[in-house]
């Protein structure tokens, strides 16, 4: 989802600042972007060193001369039956990268954000913060802190001018969803979603880039689903 969104903005003539945890993929990705004569640099970033998340915010902003839009995208599938002998390191790292990097995030970028004519905070969660599945309450409980987050910072910043909205994405076609079989993959999708069937990257890429467009400029606080109907349908 983070590569999808790289590409979405740039292709608007956004200047895009792609992170991850070592740096690679996020320069594999602003190759790709830059190879297209379109604008991208990369980071290494491991969004669970604080210390770090201030470096990178600050150079980003200093290599592009500004910093309109924050995009909260770092995750990791995390999973623990309740009284399982890892719930404790599980929950401990679900909360970490889901969401306490995201605050921080925040924090570093609202200095920028609050010098930026349509400053923009995209968080994205899950359709777990909306529902739940069995073994994964650090995940959900971490999902869900983001909206929570999201709808507080929409609040608190709102005054300024400052949207914070956040995306729930369903049953998408990712690394994560696609190390399991495309026939159970294929149940689930026909069993649980409205379109019965797995989302795009793109979709949700998009989603995240029109909350960031001027026709969003009064939407704030959202929690949106894009989830192909999943959490609409009872059965």
């Amino acid at each position: 989802m983070g590569r999808a969104t790289a590409w979405a903005f740039a292709r608007e003539g956004a200047h895009v600042a792609v992170t991850d945890r070592d740096g690679a993929g996020a320069q594999a990705v602003a190759q790709e972007i830059c190879a297209e004569g379109l604008i991208a640099q990369a980071w290494a970033l491991d969004v669970q060193d604080a210390q770090a998340i201030r470096q990178v915010v600050a150079a980003v902003a200093e290599s592009f001369g500004r910093l309109d839009v924050l995009v909260n995208n770092a995750g990791v599938a995390t999973y623990s039956p309740i009284d399982g002998d890892a719930y404790e390191e599980v929950w401990d790292r679900a909360v970490s990268i889901l969401l306490t990097a995201q605050q921080r995030m925040i924090r570093a970028a609202l200095p920028y954000l609050r010098r930026a004519p349509a400053p923009r905070i995209v968080n994205i969660a899950s359709t777990e913060a909306l529902g739940a599945t069995t073994g994964a309450s650090p995940y959900s409980a971490a999902k869900a802190g983001v909206t929570g987050l999201t709808r507080s910072l929409a609040v608190e910043l709102g005054r300024e001018g400052i949207t914070v909205n956040c995306i729930c994405p369903g049953p998408i076609l990712t690394p994560m969803t696609m190390r399991y079989p495309e026939a159970d993959r294929e149940i689930y999708a026909k069993r649980r979603t409205a379109l019965r069937r797995y989302g795009s990257p793109e979709e949700v890429a998009h989603m995240t880039l029109s909350l960031c467009l001027p026709a969003a400029s009064f939407i704030t606080g959202a929690v949106i689903p894009v989830d192909g109907g999943l959490m609409a349908r009872n059965a």
